[in-house]
């Protein structure tokens, strides 16, 4: 005689078999190689950033991890792999803030919605910028330079990685936070910035630790302040604007994300893991020569820093009336 199966008890063991299943693929994860796609070309900081995570990831995670550099139409490109891939956390996303801040303030072409397209894993650290003054400029302190500012109103000039770039913007917001105005003239990268303030083109500039320290040493520039809240580790001498700007921080974000619709399981165990990374004591080494302080903290604490992110350089766009073309 046979028995008809009650339907609870049916519909008991298919929630049963469902809960096995995706406790089965949380604990399954990686089982395979991960991406790291890069909105930049190699040898920029996200990419070295990258790196340094690929091979501690790939090491703790006991699958390989590899870096996909995809530069290219503000970050587009980059987007539309993530965008194209599965949300299974096999492809993600290491960048810097302004490409989800500043690129969709000043490109209308992007493709990406930097707010929806994406959630947010890990911040890998802050890459502070220093103010460097060319040796030849009348300051060796802060108060001087402003001294000197307000005392030739447009007599001094700053170079840029460009408009709209994080240089930029930071100069803007410190120029009239500060009351003073000074002459804006952009290059195409910091690569031709800093030897523009070295060669005596521009007076001052505001650029990363490692394209600025040797120059430092040789005595041909100085240091006066970095943009961010507190004096970073790379240069613990040096004032943080935000001890005469107070709340003034434009040291931007390096960070993880992964296409929304990422199981929260896989968004976990990479921020579990990136977490301990940056604690590693060579990693923060690496990351400290490569201009970044570690930070680490919760998917909910990088949103934060976004969001602080977006809105300071938002207000400093508006200053620098940049408009998106």
């Amino acid at each position: 005689m046979k028995h008809k199966i009650p339907a609870w008890l049916v519909g008991l063991a298919c929630i049963a078999q469902l809960a096995f299943g995706s406790l089965a693929h949380a604990q399954a994860y990686p089982s395979r190689a991960i991406k790291l796609v890069v909105p930049y070309a190699a040898g920029g900081l996200p990419d070295t950033v990258a790196r340094i995570l690929a091979k501690s990831l790939g090491d703790t995670l006991g699958q390989a991890v590899y870096v996909d550099n995809r530069p290219g139409a503000g970050g587009s490109v980059a987007a539309s792999t993530i965008l194209q891939s599965p949300a299974d956390g096999y492809t993600l996303l290491v960048t810097d803030g302004p490409m989800l801040s500043i690129t969709p303030l000043i490109n209308k072409k992007i493709t990406y919605d930097a707010a929806n397209d994406f959630v947010p894993i890990s911040l890998v650290g802050k890459a502070p910028l220093f103010l460097a003054v060319n040796a030849n400029v009348k300051a060796n302190t802060l108060e001087e330079l402003v001294a000197l500012a307000k005392a030739k109103p447009g007599g001094l000039n700053y170079g840029s990685a460009g408009n709209g770039s994080i240089h930029h913007l930071t100069m803007e917001a410190m120029n009239a936070s500060l009351g003073i105005s000074m002459t804006h003239i952009p290059f195409r990268g910091s690569a031709v910035s800093v030897p523009a303030m070295i060669g005596g083109q521009v007076d001052m500039v505001f650029a990363s630790p490692p394209s600025l320290m040797g120059f430092v040493k040789s005595g041909q520039a100085r240091l006066l302040a970095t943009n961010s809240t507190t004096r970073s580790p790379l240069a613990p001498q040096m004032p943080a604007l935000a001890e005469k700007i107070p709340g003034f921080d434009f040291a931007f974000t390096v960070a993880v994300l992964a296409k929304t619709g990422t199981p929260k399981q896989v968004i976990s165990k990479i921020n579990a893991e990136i977490n301990k990374i940056v604690k590693v004591p060579e990693v923060i080494e690496q990351l400290r020569t490569a201009g970044v302080d570690p930070v680490g903290g919760s998917p909910e604490q990088l949103a934060r820093a976004l969001s602080a992110e977006k809105a300071q350089v938002t207000d400093a766009a508006a200053r620098a009336q940049l408009k998106a073309e």
